[in-house]
């Protein structure tokens, strides 16, 4: 059997501070792909942390997509 399925989005963007979570233009996010898995993820999350290391406004953030992606499961069970 293969591992589940657990997608993970990678997206950035630049942040109105560096401290905030607020993007300065969300129409200008880089997307940095949808992944598989966590590990993918955090390869990708990585290259483009490392590319834009320079930049503190920079911001980029791994999303666990499979936590939000259960419509046929009504009741979710939030635990981690």
């Amino acid at each position: 059997m293969p591992d589940k399925q657990l997608l993970h989005l990678v997206f950035g963007g630049e942040l109105v501070r560096p401290d905030s979570q607020e993007f300065v233009d969300p129409k200008k996010l880089h997307i940095v792909g949808i992944f598989p898995n966590y590990d993918e993820a955090q390869k990708a999350w990585r290259g483009a942390t490392g590319a834009t290391i320079d930049d503190a406004h920079m911001r980029y953030f791994i999303v666990h997509l499979h936590r939000f992606l259960d419509p046929a499961n009504k009741d979710h069970d939030h635990h981690h």
